[in-house]
């Protein structure tokens, strides 16, 4: 009971093996999703990963598992790649992340999309994967990853700009009401694959922060406060269907994680009233692995939502060394006067390989690190 404490936000180290397949697609856009039929093997070696490492998961007693998105290439594009009517590419830029000496961090390039024809959600591979994960778990909790719809549409329609005459969709409201049908679709079919849990990924709370030096998107043509009204809209709406649905929604934001760099700053609390009580998720998991999120006084805006969990994210998955121990317990010590203990739980702030390249740690400080959390969380909760 005290070790379900301590959650996995979702992602976990990939193995060399797979990683031999996985780094041939970032070069590739004559490809697209899932990739299995161009290269020989790959589908079996990732199944056969996928199986270790659910295993893995339930001798370390992790409650609530996941592939540890083995199957995925970035954390976030592989569900749009899997939608019907859009097509990926190789574009000119990756995202800018901030390196290690304060210069700026380009990432893979493979991040271009194009819409070719009205969005769908039907049939997604992720559905296969999930009866993939349920059939090797059957007795475990299981939880799905997919990237929030409002970041969705902020990637298509900001960065990609897929919208306007001549397009599929020829006006922002069109996408938007496209996407969400999409999203819909996804969720209706998980949950008839017996679907519990869904965790919505979202990077780009802190672009609406005011202390956010820092980001990925910083549009100057595009009004960010009208933005984060769209933004909470969009999903409230998709976050209501899942409840429609029976389903448990979650979510999950940071600043960005790839190979152990941030994108962005900002803290919680000017974004508070909006991005943590106004939407409408079941739990929250939330990072505090450093100073770029601010206090933990933002969690005020949930006393009056008792259904509410969080996740403090207090531990770094970025890491290689174990998290400073006395400083978890402040904060969860911190967290506790603020919201009532039996509401919140403890992670990482982020899953240790959002893309495949992973953070830079190995496997076995992986585990190390996981072990730390969950011995933290007997501790505190026991």
């Amino acid at each position: 009971m005290t070790t379900q404490r301590f959650q996995l936000v979702g992602s976990l180290l990939r193995p060399q093996n797979l990683l031999n397949y996985k780094n041939q697609i970032e070069k590739r856009d004559d490809i697209q999703y899932p990739f299995y039929e161009t290269f020989p093997g790959y589908l079996e070696t990732e199944t056969e990963e996928i199986k270790k490492i659910i295993a893995k998961q339930i001798e370390q007693k992790i409650p609530v598992v996941t592939d540890g998105e083995y199957s995925r290439s970035m954390w976030h594009l592989d569900f749009l790649w899997g939608l019907g009517g859009i097509e990926r590419y190789i574009a000119e830029n990756g995202y800018p992340f901030q390196d290690f000496d304060g210069q700026t961090f380009e990432t893979r390039k493979d991040i271009g999309l194009r819409i070719t024809a009205p969005l769908s959600g039907k049939n997604h591979h992720y559905i296969n994967l999930y009866k993939q994960v349920t059939q090797q778990a059957p007795d475990t909790e299981v939880k799905i990853t997919v990237f929030g719809a409002a970041h969705a549409f902020t990637e298509l329609s900001v960065f990609n700009q897929v919208v306007g005459e001549g397009q599929i969709y020829a006006t922002p409201e069109d996408l938007k009401a496209g996407l969400i049908q999409a999203y819909k679709e996804f969720l209706t079919e998980y949950k008839e694959a017996g679907g519990k849990i869904v965790q919505f990924d979202d990077c780009l709370w802190e672009m609406f922060s005011d202390d956010n030096e820092h980001g990925v998107y910083n549009p100057a043509e595009v009004s960010l406060e009208d933005l984060a009204d769209a933004f909470v809209a969009i999903n409230n709406e998709v976050a209501d269907f899942g409840h429609e649905l029976g389903l448990k929604v979650w979510t999950h934001n940071c600043r960005g994680n790839y190979e152990s760099r941030h994108a962005s700053g900002g803290s919680y609390q000017s974004i508070a009233e909006k991005f943590l009580r106004d939407q409408r998720y079941d739990r929250f998991f939330l990072e505090w692995d450093d100073e770029r999120a601010g206090e933990l006084s933002a969690l005020a805006v949930l006393q009056d939502r008792p259904e509410v969990e969080v996740v403090l994210g207090l531990l770094s998955s970025k890491t290689s060394h174990l998290d400073d121990e006395q400083r978890v317990y402040n904060l969860l010590e911190k967290a506790s006067e603020i919201l009532p203990k039996e509401r919140l739980y403890l992670s990482h702030q982020c899953g240790f390989a959002s893309c495949d390249c992973g953070n830079h740690l190995s496997t076995d400080q992986q585990w190390a690190k996981i072990a730390q959390g969950q011995a933290i969380a007997k501790n505190f909760w026991g």
